[in-house]
């Protein structure tokens, strides 16, 4: 099994081992790509080494390309995916509505497994934090005179990241996290095409609770069951919708003498 520590501390202070440590805790999630590392002088009490053999270890993950370092700021984990946003793939997948759908299906296949991993393997720091950002979502909602798209979308998707953080497996956080740009997308096209509608709205906070509290209890199953209910169905409304505004522009198209 795993070992996912909160402690900094490490058996070996070699150069090595500690170069070893903290890879292991950015890829635990612990320091996160764009993050500004701790001071020297705190990473080493933390970590009970030397100054000396510290800085050997961060020059280490510098020409690895793990940390970029510049004068006067101090050293940034670096980002783990190389997934240019200008990229053409990326404009495809921006420009193109119908790619929506394909990305609801990835979601679902990665965000009912870390659900469930969540409910199994997260620890009480990590449903503190889930808790957090699912309060935050909640308030927001229940506070808010008239409810912005963008913000609401924002909460949405860090409730979701914080369950993902709470499978503890790198390489679903990571792969998740390098599609940001583009679930921030399908989360704001979800809120801005679903939640003014009042039995959506009352379906979409009706899942998320029912996603909290199967994580936050314990229950993987049903915590998976949850995450693909929740994406399956936002799914199935955004397609009714597309298909009223088809059969709208058709009726206006033959009201128009196209036909």
């Amino acid at each position: 099994m795993p070992r996912y520590h909160e402690e900094l501390r490490i058996t070996s202070r070699t150069p090595d081992a500690i170069a070893a440590r903290l890879e292991e805790l950015i890829l635990d999630g612990v320091f996160r790509p764009g993050q500004l590392l701790p001071s020297e002088r705190r990473l080493s009490e933390r970590l009970q080494v030397s100054r000396a053999s510290l800085r050997e270890a961060l020059r280490t993950l510098r020409s690895k390309g793990v940390i970029d370092t510049r004068q006067g700021r101090g050293s940034v984990v670096a980002p783990l995916v190389a997934t240019p946003l200008d990229s053409p793939l990326m404009h495809l997948f921006r420009d193109h509505p119908r790619t929506l759908f394909d990305l609801l299906e990835v979601r679902a296949l990665l965000e009912g497994e870390s659900a469930s991993l969540a409910a199994s393997r997260g620890t009480a720091s990590d449903r503190v934090l889930i808790t957090r950002r699912y309060r935050e979502m909640v308030d927001y909602v229940e506070s808010a005179e008239t409810i912005e798209a963008e913000r609401l979308a924002r909460f949405d998707h860090g409730f979701h990241l914080a369950i993902c953080q709470a499978s503890h497996n790198p390489v679903l956080v990571h792969t998740l996290q390098s599609l940001t740009d583009l679930l921030l997308s399908s989360v704001f096209a979800s809120v801005k095409n679903l939640y003014h509608r009042p039995r959506c709205r009352e379906m979409i906070n009706r899942q998320h609770a029912r996603l909290y509290h199967a994580v936050i209890e314990g229950k993987p199953e049903l915590a998976r069951r949850a995450a693909l209910e929740h994406l399956s169905s936002i799914g199935e409304q955004l397609g009714e919708i597309e298909a009223e505004e088809q059969r709208l522009e058709r009726s206006a198209m033959r009201l128009e003498g196209w036909e």
